[in-house]
């Protein structure tokens, strides 16, 4: 993938810095902070960066950049999803309006049908929003996926209900349930997301329940606070990063990674079924920097 805007504004940075003195670090950590890290965060990150770089008599910009990298390391977190074929998997995907999740669920649909090894349904369980409903129903003609739906209006923990029931009568396989996000409306909006919880829960075998969010890369620290509304919800055990191209910053997945220790698991960057990848936490830190 292409470095992103971010890596290239901080190749310009040590382009024009070439002392490495105390303005040069208090300058970086204006630019991590644009870059989505979290204040906080990026303080820490940079007080330590600079003790190593002049303990270490690191000049250099890649000596600099790679001291970074180790120290982003340790915020970023991954995780693989693998259901269990012969089992009754259920992900809940969560996520504000607006992410991309509903296309999110159809990429997750789109990559474990593609490796062959799973029965998918997809479970329209943003019953709030009509449209939403239409939308899933066409990915799922165009994917070949079948999605279980009910009406506009109906009880979303009877959709997950009657799809992890279609998995189960097929010998096991996955349930990708696409939820509302009405964010505005946060009490109703938990209410709502407890009660699917524990519906899916209830039906999905041991350890094969997962709760996801879908966060769009170019939000910023808007991302960090839709986690945290999630996160203390239902408890999340994974997130997706949607519209990750050149316009993302990119930060965004360590500072979850550090604030909550939330993994990601998979990355979008494109429109097409396909443009979905695990996420890998070495080449998303060499992108964010920039690094070859």
């Amino acid at each position: 993938m292409a470095k992103t805007k971010f890596a290239e504004r901080l190749k310009n940075f040590f382009g024009i810095h070439k002392n490495r003195d105390e303005e040069f670090f208090e300058e970086l950590s204006d630019l991590l902070i644009e870059g989505d890290l979290g204040a906080k965060n990026v303080f820490e990150l940079v007080d330590e960066l600079e003790k190593n770089c002049r303990s270490q008599k690191i000049e250099d910009e890649r000596g600099i950049l790679l001291q970074l990298k180790s120290r982003l390391l340790e915020f970023v977190r991954s995780v693989e999803l693998e259901p269990v074929p012969e089992k009754v998997n259920v992900y809940m995907v969560l996520g504000v309006n607006g992410v991309g999740k509903t296309t999110s669920v159809a990429k997750l649909a789109g990559f474990f049908q593609g490796s062959g090894k799973y029965n998918v349904v997809m479970a329209a369980a943003d019953t709030f929003r009509a449209a939403a409903i239409e939308q899933l129903q066409l990915h799922g003609q165009r994917l070949g996926v079948r999605v279980v739906a009910h009406q506009h209006g109906a009880d979303p923990s009877a959709v997950v209900f009657d799809g992890a029931e279609a998995v189960a009568a097929r010998g096991g396989g996955i349930v990708l349930a696409d939820t509302a996000g009405r964010l505005h409306n946060k009490e109703n909006l938990v209410r709502e997301l407890q009660k699917i919880d524990r519906v899916a829960a209830s039906k999905a075998s041991e350890g094969c329940y997962k709760k996801i969010l879908v966060i769009d890369a170019t939000t910023g620290q808007n991302g960090l606070r839709q986690a945290e509304v999630f996160h203390q919800a239902v408890g999340l055990d994974a997130v997706i990063l949607t519209k990750y191209d050149s316009t993302a910053k990119g930060g965004i997945a360590a500072a979850i990674g550090k604030e909550f220790g939330i993994p990601v698991a998979f990355i979008c960057f494109g429109e097409g079924y396909s443009d979905i990848r695990p996420f890998d936490p070495n080449q998303y830190v060499d992108e964010f920097l920039g690094l070859d």
